[in-house]
């Protein structure tokens, strides 16, 4: 029987980031320097929980504990399918969207950090190309900012930035195999990816890989074979990313609701089988928070640009973080309205409930 009980989001979610930093911790206590900072991490977490809560009791406003900001318009490679490219986040030299400089930024974590969010996952574009930004976010050692990053420009200077500033966290995308990778990414790009494990692994650099799973890929990415070579890489952390179909013609990728299923039980084994690896799983994970936790519930996006958006798939806004602060974006009509407006219960296919809902989305931008 499906679970109807009510479910304290704040405390779920809060409870999640204990679980996942303990495990990490467990998981580094051989390598010294990465477990002082984990647990490190723990303590400061403790305090952005208390101030997560001081809020929402004070001012009836959830501070969600994570954001996903844009930093970078352009990337070195030309996936097929890339949401950044379609959603017009990232383009070519001269077509990209404007962004924000990196002291911007850095006000904007500070804030974020002030408030009690733990984590901004840092995206593009590819953000590596962003180095100056990058300088500037690990000032902010109250939070945690994991990179996506393709892989191509780990290498002697990131290595002893990474090492320097350890709240600093690559996420390697890769698809699979060598064939697999090559085919979405280009040439070269999945050994290249190895080759940057290989240089993190050698500074016992804690580091992740990001995997867009879809109908094709993954029997092959959720197997024990493939996870094994991960670990033998030094992987401790493995986010698993269902596939939107934001290119025209690729909707057969997009997991239909018996694979999602299939992916939460398989998941789960995971946690089991490979203890000393953090799975994550998006959009998947949502259904035990209640739904879709885009628009401030449990994270929202920031573009390139500093606006405020649902989500990096639902690009719309009514507000600017470096107008308006980081607190009162989160209270945009926009945001408010989505989350009253019943969408985590919105019927979708793929991996974003929002994105397949965009025409409702645009009209409440329409409605004053």
């Amino acid at each position: 029987m499906e679970n109807t009980q009510p479910i304290d989001l704040a405390e779920y979610m809060s409870g999640s980031i204990r679980n996942i930093m303990a495990t990490a911790y467990r998981n580094l206590l051989s390598n010294p320097r990465e477990a002082r900072f984990a647990f490190t991490m723990q303590r400061v977490f403790e305090k952005s929980e208390k101030r997560r809560r001081k809020v929402l009791e004070s001012e009836g406003l959830e501070i969600p504990p994570f954001l996903i900001s844009s930093i970078a318009t352009t990337c070195n490679l030309h996936c097929k399918g890339c949401y950044a490219r379609s959603n017009g986040i990232a383009g070519d030299q001269g077509t990209q969207r404007a962004t924000l400089g990196p002291e911007q930024w850095r006000t904007i974590f500070e804030e974020a950090a002030e408030l009690g969010v733990n984590f901004s996952l840092l995206a593009g574009g590819e953000p590596m190309t962003r180095r100056d930004i990058l300088e500037q976010a690990a000032q902010v050692k109250e939070m945690i900012f994991p990179i996506f990053t393709n892989g191509t420009l780990i290498g002697p200077s990131y290595i002893d930035f990474l090492r320097t500033n350890l709240n600093m966290i690559p996420v390697i995308s890769i698809e699979g195999n060598t064939s697999q990778t090559d085919n979405r990414r280009g040439k070269g790009v999945f050994q290249r990816a190895l080759l940057s494990m290989e240089m993190l692994k050698k500074e016992d650099l804690f580091f992740g890989v990001s995997i867009t799973v879809t109908t094709e890929n993954m029997s092959y990415v959720t197997g024990s074979e493939f996870l094994q070579m991960l670990r033998s890489y030094g992987c401790k952390m493995v986010f698993y990313v269902e596939y939107v179909p934001t290119e025209p013609g690729t909707e057969h990728l997009a997991l239909t609701d018996a694979d999602n299923e299939k992916l939460d039980t398989i998941v789960e084994m995971c946690r089991r089988d490979f203890a000393d690896i953090i799975f994550l799983s998006f959009p998947g994970d949502e259904k035990y928070l209640g739904g879709c936790l885009a628009s401030g519930r449990g994270f929202f996006h920031i573009a390139p640009d500093g606006s405020a958006e649902p989500c990096p798939f639902s690009p719309y806004s009514d507000s600017n973080v470096v107008q308006i602060g980081v607190k009162e974006a989160l209270r945009s009509p926009l945001f408010r309205k989505i989350r009253t407006a019943g969408t985590i219960g919105w019927e979708h296919t793929g991996g974003c409930t929002l994105f397949e809902h965009r025409d409702e989305i645009e009209q409440m931008m329409s409605v004053s």
